[in-house]
């Protein structure tokens, strides 16, 4: 049997804004905190995690609190997160709803094939919102915006490089993506590849942008810091950890997350790829009903719970 991802697992970005990027978030997206925790490998930094009403896997846009200036855009980096909404009603709605938040939108049209909305939040963080007509939102009870008009997901992920041939090397011989279309540079598009995995469909795509034309991206906040796919268990995942080693890739190999079990390396343009576990999941230490409402600390960190909370930030 091919050894395949599942889809997008989650997206990790950066703000230096914690307070309002919670706002944000949870007010204006209505998107619910499944986990308010730290990074693991910087304590000082939150690691906030957004999600659905269940914290479904593949529904996780979670951020990096750095104090770090904007992100300059460019290339060898995840250049645009996508949202998954039901219909083009959906869309109209988040369209209006947004331009009242004073968030501005471009035009709703048909971009590489999907009719899309795009936007950004306050700090540049940019987003595609395309329509999934096979999948339903899990809805957050206590969100803002309206059971029917939650978003869904995460998906397509587009990244920009400046060249495809090794990536495309990897995505297809290494990592099993699937390639399905591709679209030519025109209207002030670069050209696009797209590759999917798994089930496919928006939520299981990854869409490469081709543009050598532009300078490398700086890191920062508004910036994305890696992307993860989807693997149900750690037994899956120790034979993408096999699969990536023979292939020559240096990786961190198996690095535990306790909500996850984690791979991380970086594909030949230098993008942060994370191959994460469906398993356990947020309500490891938290039951579903209270997820998000206090700082949670993976068994690991416990015993610095005093030190850590005493160099963050309040968000409220």
């Amino acid at each position: 049997m091919t050894l395949e991802l599942g889809g997008i697992h989650h997206l990790t970005a950066v703000t230096a804004e914690a307070k309002k990027n919670l706002a944000f978030y949870t007010k204006t997206l209505g998107m619910r905190l499944i986990k308010k925790t730290v990074n693991q490998d910087d304590t000082t930094a939150y690691h906030l995690f957004y999600g659905d009403g269940v914290a479904s896997p593949g529904a996780d846009l979670t951020f990096f609190d750095f104090d770090a200036a904007r992100e300059q855009r460019g290339n060898h980096t995840v250049s645009r997160t996508g949202l998954r909404v039901d219909s083009e009603e959906s869309l109209n709605w988040w369209k209006d709803h947004l331009q009242s938040h004073s968030v501005g939108t471009s035009a709703i049209k048909d971009r590489n094939g999907q009719l899309s909305l795009d936007f950004e939040d306050f700090e540049g963080q940019r987003f595609r919102m395309v329509i999934d007509a096979v999948n339903k939102a899990v809805p957050w009870a206590k969100s803002p915006v309206p059971a029917e008009r939650q978003i869904i997901g995460l998906g397509p992920i587009s990244m920009a490089v400046p060249r495809l041939d090794r990536t495309e090397a990897v995505l297809t011989q290494v990592m099993n993506m699937r390639k399905v279309r591709s679209y030519p540079a025109s209207n002030g598009m670069a050209e696009t590849h797209v590759f999917e995995m798994g089930p496919g469909g928006p939520g299981a795509e990854l869409h490469v942008v081709v543009d050598p034309s532009l300078s490398p991206a700086r890191p920062g906040a508004g910036g994305v810091h890696h992307v993860a796919f989807r693997t149900p268990d750690q037994d899956s995942l120790r034979q993408w950890i096999d699969r990536v080693s023979q292939a020559g890739l240096r990786s961190s190999g198996e690095v535990e997350r306790f909500y996850f079990t984690s791979l991380y390396f970086r594909e030949p343009n230098g993008i942060l790829f994370e191959i994460a576990t469906d398993t356990p999941g947020f309500t490891a230490d938290e039951p579903m009903e209270t997820l998000g409402e206090s700082l949670a600390l993976p068994p690991f960190l416990e015993g610095r719970r005093a030190s850590i909370e005493a160099g963050l930030k309040p968000l409220i």
